[in-house]
């Protein structure tokens, strides 16, 4: 038995259709050793950066299983993904297996098809020590970033934040263009268009004023306008000028991950997340009728632009028969590689079968599996199509000294748009010469705003960590998530990325403190010497090195002379008109509040927490005015107490006395007397259905809970299960203690032991 092994249960289900009885193909579902929770894993003291790997518990099965599979082998073949991270994955199973890397039998394909992998399987390599390295680098760099810098902000700032190598530039970005968002001063504008008629109408703009062109701010008032329009009163329009040239449209190159995650996301509203998700289950196998498994793109992550003799060939011959020759390239098209890391063997995002059309297969996907093949397999078949050729006109048409132009475009051969379409508008203009007149029925002005620059999308947000060379293809979709994730951005109503308040307090903290961590050019430098060590040009030793030594003394310097005061800053959002005290916008342990008050204060500072959706950054005076309404008297319960409505760590609630009601999602500035009895009438009953059965003077009660009836000594604090053939009402005190003392004793955890 050979023993193929790949990181997905998925793709090993599509591999092994391929082969014959002699294989046994099994998933190693991912990584099977990795750096430890609980430590730093690394041999800093010792100055050699060496890790220390360890099974996780949950891969402790699986990794038992290959063991044994791999005893019983005659030959054990890896076939991870062809990037650092899976050559990663093969090497750390051959250190399990204790099979030596530089001899072991490695296979790598951009596809699962028979042929890709029957020729794998003929071209069997060793596995690339360099990517290895490349990968335990980018692995070491980022456990010694989060590992030491997370522990330093749940001090100076809040408890849960991370920092990371590539994330926190990411959150940098999002807040700088926020940042430059709120300090955009927004400039009316005005323009004029021209509504004429020469056999059909058209419209022309208002393009220059003697001879100088009108830049976009070049009207600024209506004042500007009016006079315009008043000096064309009765104005004489003559065609001055007429442009007509023919242009051409070459199809853009196929995907790459960064492209095909921006324009998923532009066209289809996909974030990078779901399209990677996606995109690995249309590259691992989709059940197609009786032919079972099949993958049907190439491996989604990467920045390489080429395209396979296959692929060429194949789509020569669809558009030929579908379009005819006309639409078919007479020699391939080749597209140059962009980025200068871009690994050659690998290939551009592609279907792996042309005749595979998504009219063909569409009963076999989902409606978002079908909208993303469908959209990598149109860009890929139409790089192998014919330009588009397009005849673009211009008029000038002349008032005075003012000078209108009217533009028109139509498609001559559609060539490649066919296929691929994209917004080419047909904008035909009636047929002129130059020095006659044309009828000008309406002059319109209209009145414009400058607007800053939106918030990023996945989409710009990748495109713009790709420019600066942040990141690599597999990492992009995983910081925008893990951003999302740990609470530095939320999602506005146009799902852009919106930074919140503890993202401005993080980034200040960062750029002022540890300026590497988040700096373009450090990070885009780092990433090239990733690279280096995956070609074998650098060693990962002394880059490593070179980072951490500075990085690390800097940081306990700053633990020692930063306080808590100094890294989170307060905004002054006003003063309070009533008390005269300042009021101040802050980040604690909980999340973002605001305080009235100052602790040099006489009296002790009031604190109010903010309500779902604002932010500091954005609070107003009399926003914080409102939340210091809080607690809202509702009214008196049948005692004549207070019945109060606010907002706590867990949510909204009402309170009478020291008892507190959870009010679930109500709204504790709106919700009434009557709605807050309904939660107080029902917390009661449910308290009262808890009880089934007290003691006098015992702590010992027994109780409904969540899993059914149950025993508890509340002093203890001990919990004892009620054998099924005994009525819980009907147990007695000495029956409850027996069962309680049989109790078995929780083991207690390495936090309750560091406690007591």
């Amino acid at each position: 038995m050979k023993l193929v092994i790949v990181e997905s249960p998925t793709k090993a289900k599509t591999i092994s259709k391929f082969l014959g009885a002699a294989y046994k193909v099994e998933s190693s579902f991912g990584h099977t050793r990795d750096l430890p929770k609980s430590k730093m894993g690394i041999d800093i003291a010792g100055g050699t950066f060496e890790p220390t790997y360890e099974v996780p518990k949950d891969k402790t099965p699986q990794v038992s299983k290959l063991k044994k599979l791999a005893k019983e082998a005659t030959e054990v073949i890896f076939a991870s993904d062809e990037d650092r991270e899976g050559e990663a994955i093969s090497w750390h199973l051959a250190e399990l297996f204790k099979i030596d890397p530089k001899k072991a039998k490695r296979i790598v394909f951009h596809e699962i098809t028979k042929s890709a992998i029957e020729e794998a399987l003929a071209n069997p390599r060793h596995i690339d020590l360099k990517l290895v390295d490349a990968q335990q680098a980018r692995r070491i760099l980022d456990r010694i970033v989060g590992y030491e810098l997370s522990p330093f902000l749940w001090k100076k700032v809040a408890r849960g934040l991370s920092a990371g190598r590539v994330q926190s530039v990411a959150v940098r970005l999002v807040v700088e263009r926020e940042e430059e968002r709120k300090a955009f001063v927004s400039q009316e504008y005005w323009s004029i268009d021209a509504l004429f008629n020469k056999t059909a109408d058209f419209t022309g703009k208002l393009h220059s004023i003697n001879d100088k062109k009108i830049d976009k701010l070049g009207l600024k008032t209506k004042e500007d306008v009016d006079k315009i329009l008043a000096n064309l009163e009765n104005a004489e329009y003559k065609i001055k000028d007429i442009v007509k040239k023919q242009t051409k449209r070459t199809p853009p190159p196929p995907f790459t991950t960064s492209t095909l995650q921006q324009q998923a996301s532009h066209k289809l509203g996909y974030s990078a997340k779901q399209t990677m998700r996606l995109a690995q289950q249309l590259y691992e196998g989709i059940k197609i009728g009786s032919e079972g498994q099949v993958g049907l793109i190439t491996y989604m992550r990467t920045d390489a632009l080429n395209l396979s003799e296959k692929f060429l060939t194949e789509s020569k011959s669809f558009v030929e028969k579908q379009y005819g020759e006309k639409f078919a390239l007479a020699k391939p098209r080749f597209y140059a590689n962009k980025s200068k890391n871009a690994q050659e063997a690998h290939e551009a995002i592609r279907p792996t079968n042309v005749s595979k059309s998504p009219e063909s297969i569409s009963a076999y996907l989902d409606p978002q599996q079908l909208k993303l093949y469908t959209l990598i397999w149109k860009r890929a078949v139409a790089t192998q199509m014919v330009v588009a050729n397009l005849n673009k006109e211009n008029i000038d048409i002349e008032a005075k000294e003012y000078m209108f132009r009217a533009t028109g475009q139509s498609v001559v051969f559609p060539g490649w748009l066919q296929l691929y379409p994209e917004q080419i508008k047909d904008e035909m203009l009636p047929e002129m010469t130059i020095g006659e007149s044309v009828d000008c029925k309406e002059l319109k002005p209209d009145q414009h705003f400058t607007e800053p620059k939106p918030r990023y999308s996945d989409a710009t947000l990748v495109k713009v960590m790709e420019e600066y060379g942040i990141g690599r293809p597999s990492t992009y979709a995983p910081t925008i998530s893990t951003i999302e994730n740990r609470g530095y951005v939320e999602r506005d109503e146009n799902k852009r990325l919106k930074p919140l308040d503890i993202a401005f307090v993080v980034n200040s903290l960062l750029v002022e403190h540890f300026p590497d961590v988040v700096d373009y050019k450090f990070t885009a430098t780092m990433e090239e010497n990733l690279d280096e060590i995956a070609t074998g040009t650098k060693d990962w030793q002394p880059i490593i090195a070179t980072f951490y030594f500075p990085f690390h003394e800097n940081l306990v310097a700053k633990s020692e002379n930063l306080t808590k005061e100094d890294t989170v800053s307060m905004r002054e959002i006003g003063v309070d008109p009533k008390s005269k005290k300042p009021i101040y916008g802050r980040i604690g342990r909980y999340g973002p509040f605001v305080q009235r008050g100052s602790k040099d204060d006489e009296e002790k500072p009031e604190f109010a927490k903010l309500k779902p959706g604002q932010t500091i950054e954005e609070l107003t005076l009399e926003d914080a005015l409102e939340l210091f309404k809080m607690p809202r008297v509702l009214g008196q319960d049948e005692n004549g107490e207070d019945i109060k409505a606010n907002s706590g760590r867990f949510g909204p609630y009402v309170q009478i006395g020291k008892t507190y009601y959870s009010t679930k999602d109500a709204d504790p500035y709106t919700i009434t007397l009557e709605e807050a009895l309904v939660f107080i009438k029902a917390k009661k009953e449910a308290d009262a259905n808890k009880t089934i059965k007290l003691f006098d003077g015992s702590p010992i009660q027994v109780l409904n809970g969540r899993y059914g009836p149950y025993i508890t000594d509340t002093e203890k604090k001990i919990n004892a299960k009620i054998p099924k053939d005994i009525e819980p009402k009907n147990l007695t005190q000495e029956e409850c203690e027996k069962l309680i003392a049989e109790a078995p004793s929780k083991k207690r955890g390495a936090w309750a032991k560091k406690k007591s």
